[in-house]
């Protein structure tokens, strides 16, 4: 079929596709199989026949003057215009089409190809079989040159060639995809790459030569392909290319460089010849190149005669195309031997069958030899008309290639452009901007890095202390200036192979690799004291600044939440004791003294016994002056480098830790009608008995809900001052901003960076962490006028705590659907309806669902609805049961109440 394809015996070719069974016309539904899958082995078959039928179209398209998209082939067409490809579509669909009439045959066959190169790219594109989509694309390149659509043929070309990998073990269709793709790019005037992917092509064949499962087994039980005529063909074709190349530098006046590949040429045909059979039909291209390459050489006389049995054999068996090549190679050899008339009369014929059947490179050169031809017998009058069509085609592959230049260019330039913008974007998303320090974005990335690996690294979390009064004493600028300078000296203060980066506001993290806690503790200190020692002065400050720092080294089965959860709350224990200090958490056992820090809701309290002494004040290890001055806080495990001071309790911050609190009255006064709701206080310490309960699945801790700042009638600066006030007092929750404007959101988000979730569409961002979701709120919204409020309730909910899925313009008919699908109440532990001209929606929700539903009325909706009064009456009055109602346009308290159910409900 390919052979047939390429000799341009189109009749032979389709009554080889004939046999073949494929659906009338791509633009009619087949019915599928009863046994047929998506990704059945069939697909790429009809891929393929897709693929050769549109080639056989669009050579027909090409004999008759017209491309793949109807346009003529050159400006001397028959033609006068394009052909109607809607017509032709429209003659496809409804079987209209004129018989008789060459354009509208024509135009559907160009819309039949069209379709059919359309169902087979996608075919190919939806391969995982990175070999067949580059045969594929190789294939579809060529279809593009038929068509002179020269950018899409190099689009193709290049994505095939990037499917190509060496590693790819050698084939039959590997071989045939490299020579397709060679050939391609010989047409595009790509010789040296043309030359490259053919000398490929002929070593993968050379080696699955030597391995016969290469080539796979044919049904008789040989192999599927002669090794040796594969070997042989390539031969033949890198040979062909070798003397075209030759060509191109003879006439350009380089007869040495040329002779390399002549020689080459010749001695890659006599190969093929040696290995060919004597009735294999790759006999004729190995004589041609052969003699092509003898001409080259000045042997002329030598390459006559076989070039003239190459042309008999040709001419008897019609194959066109490799006819001019003979042809082609005939005339050279006669006219470079004096004989001109048989010479012009093979060249000739050369022209008309290459201008016939679309050889552009066999054109040209036949126009050369022509013109050079008759240039010597001083025949000006029949050198011009040649010479005129040479420079014709010469000027359209100027122009050709000042287009692709251009198009390279612009490729060229936007690749540069996108390169650029993603080196920005990396810089934005892992950079911090004040400081230039990698940010919380990467420091989370870096650190989880470092646990999958099965690193043990140490994390250390700095805060400054009493940052608000710095900013207040200097202002911002000058707050910013501190954080840098703080900045630079933390990384003073570490190995190269440590990281400093700035988690968020005034908070550092350092990573240190392969660290333990006392390792760190040591560099920390010594950084500590860099900083409470530093000339602040200089920046208006009156007191130094101090920084308090929290470290804690991985241990099995820590993750980057869980060590840094540690190392926060040791930090906490800093803040705590005074601030201006290193405490450090040892990562092998993690003890800690009951209700001492947050980190007593991860890890539990550890038993108490009676006799067990608390420490005071411990000093670490290390320089004389580290010793005076590092100071750890009672409860937390003491270094081991060097034994601490005697236990004191008196001493340190132990008391402060570990005294009894007073214990609140009881709820109840104990009598038989309201019995005791709480411990009775007693005077002296009450024996802790242990109590062995049945193992139960814990119970989710309680949520920390977010801090509300609503943004109605502020400043930007205000919002900020709010926040971060907010931050501060409060640093274990989220900052909650509702009711934002846009830029409000942009400054919070340059403010706080990688610290900040936003949601444009509600208004709102939160800033701080944000807890692990614990349930499912599922957040109806009944029209597009409603959106601002449910996606304000659906992210306060996911704020406070719980998953959530939002369902847009649900009312009207599409309910049913909605109500339908069992998934919409089956996960859900609650439902919120927010709806204003269709607030029957919450009623109706209600009355199906077995789960709590917020209803929220909104002030969108006709006219006479009162500003959502209507809305509310209407919820308000229903007798649904188990819905509850929130004022106007509340998301807010509709957000809050519904992620409190699905909490309790898990």
């Amino acid at each position: 079929m390919t052979a047939a394809l390429a000799n341009w015996q189109l009749d032979d070719a389709e009554e080889m596709l004939s046999g073949v069974e494929r659906e009338p016309s791509p633009y009619v539904v087949a019915d599928p199989a009863d046994d047929a899958s998506g990704d059945a082995p069939g697909s790429l078959g009809k891929a393929w026949a897709d693929t050769l039928r549109a080639e056989l179209l669009v050579r027909r398209l090409r004999v008759a003057g017209f491309t793949l998209v109807g346009d003529p082939v050159t400006a001397e067409s028959s033609a006068d215009e394009a052909l109607d490809l809607h017509a032709g579509v429209a003659d496809l669909i409804e079987g209209t089409g004129e018989e008789g009439d060459p354009r509208s045959e024509s135009a559907t066959r160009a819309a039949l190809a069209i379709a059919l190169v359309r169902s087979a790219k996608a075919a190919f594109d939806a391969s995982d079989d990175h070999l067949q989509r580059a045969a594929g694309l190789a294939r579809h390149a060529r279809i593009e040159l038929l068509s002179r659509r020269i950018d899409a043929a190099m689009d193709e070309a290049v994505e095939a060639a990037s499917l190509l990998d060496p590693i790819l073990p050698p084939s039959a269709l590997l071989v045939e995809t490299l020579g397709t793709l060679a050939g391609v790019l010989a047409d595009l005037e790509l010789m040296p790459l043309a030359l490259d992917y053919q000398r490929r092509a002929h070593e993968a064949a050379i080696t699955a030569a030597t391995d016969p499962d290469a080539l796979g087994w044919a049904e008789d039980g040989g192999p599927a392909e002669d090794p040796d005529v594969l070997v042989a063909t390539t031969a033949t074709c890198l040979g062909e290319l070798c003397a075209e190349l030759g060509e191109g530098l003879l006439d350009d006046g380089m007869p040495e460089s040329a002779g390399a590949h002549f020689a080459e040429a010749r001695a890659l045909a006599e190969k093929a010849l040696e290995f060919l059979p004597p009735d294999s039909a790759g006999i004729v291209p190995a004589q041609v190149v052969h003699g092509w390459a003898l001409v080259g050489l000045g042997e002329h006389a030598a390459a006559v005669g076989p070039l003239r049995a190459a042309v008999r054999t040709t001419s008897a068996t019609a194959d066109r195309a490799q006819l001019a090549s003979a042809q082609l190679a005939l005339g050279r050899a006669l006219r470079r031997e004096g004989d001109v008339g048989e010479a012009d009369e093979h060249l000739v014929s050369t022209l008309n069958l290459a201008t016939e059947h679309g050889l552009p490179r066999l054109r040209r050169a036949a126009l050369r030899e022509l013109c050079t031809l008759h240039a010597e017998l001083d025949d000006a009058g029949r050198a011009l008309p040649y010479l005129q069509a040479y420079l014709a085609d010469e000027l359209d592959r100027v122009d050709e290639r000042r287009t692709r230049w251009v198009e390279l260019f612009g490729r060229r330039k936007s690749l540069l452009e996108t390169e650029r913008a993603a080196g920005q974007l990396r810089r934005q998303a892992y950079e911090d901007p004040l400081t230039h320090l990698p940010n919380r974005r990467y420091a989370e990335a870096r650190l989880d890095g470092l646990l999958s690996s099965g690193a043990a690294p140490a994390l250390a979390v700095v805060d400054v202390d009493r940052f608000k009064s710095i900013n207040d004493a200097i202002g911002h600028p000058g707050g910013d200036s501190v954080l840098r300078t703080v900045a630079e000296l933390l990384i003073e203060g570490v190995r190269d192979t440590d990281e400093v980066c700035r988690w968020a506001g005034d908070e550092y993290v350092v990573l240190l690799p392969d660290t333990t806690a006392e390792q760190a503790e040591r560099a920390l200190e010594r950084t500590r004291r860099k900083v409470a020692a530093y000339d602040w002065a200089q920046f208006g400050l009156d007191v130094p600044v101090t920084i308090s720092v929290g470290i804690a080294s991985a241990a099995r089965g820590d993750d980057r939440r869980t060590l840094f959860a540690a190392a926060d709350g040791v930090l906490y224990d800093a803040k705590r004791s005074g601030r201006d200090r290193v405490v450090r958490l040892s990562g092998v056992t993690q003890t800690r003294a009951p209700a001492a820090s947050p980190l007593d809701a991860l890890f539990g309290p550890p038993p108490v016994a009676a006799d067990t002494a608390v420490d005071a004040d411990t000093t670490v290890g290390g320089t004389a002056e580290d010793d005076a001055a590092a100071v750890t806080v009672a409860a937390v495990q003491p270094s081991p480098l060097q034994p601490g001071p005697a236990p004191d309790e008196a001493a340190g911050f132990a008391p402060l830790l570990v005294e009894a609190r007073p214990v609140d009255p009881p709820l109840g006064t104990g009598s038989a009608t309201e019995p005791l709701l709480g411990p009775v206080p007693t005077a002296g310490p009450v024996p802790v008995t242990p109590i062995v309960e049945p193992a139960a699945a814990p119970r989710p801790l309680a949520s920390a809900e977010p801090e509300v700042i609503w943004a109605t009638g502020r400043s930007t600066e205000q919002v900020l001052v709010l926040v971060r006030e907010a931050r501060r007092e409060h640093p274990d929750r989220p900052a909650l901003v509702l009711r934002a404007a846009a830029e409000t959101l942009v400054a919070l988000a340059g403010e706080h960076h990688a610290y900040t979730t936003m949601d444009a569409a509600a208004m709102a961002a939160a800033v701080g962490p944000v807890p692990e979701p614990v349930g499912r709120v599922h957040v109806l919204c009944a029209g597009g006028a409603d959106t601002p409020v449910a996606a304000e309730a659906a992210f306060v909910a996911r704020v406070t705590g719980t998953e959530v899925l939002r369902m847009d313009d649900v009312a009207g008919s599409r309910i049913r659907g909605v109500l339908a699908d069992g998934s919409l109440f089956g996960d859900a532990d609650c439902l919120v309806v927010v709806a204003g001209m269709d607030a029957a929606l919450a009623a109706m929700v209600g009355a199906m669902a077995d789960v709590p539903v917020v209803a929220v009325p909104t002030s969108t909706g006709a006219p006479n609805a009162f500003a959502g009064l209507g809305a509310l009456m209407t919820m308000l009055n229903s007798a649904a049961p188990g819905v509850a109602i929130s004022n106007i346009d509340n998301g807010y308290s509709a957000g809050v109440f519904a992620a409190r159910v699905a909490r309790r409900a898990r």
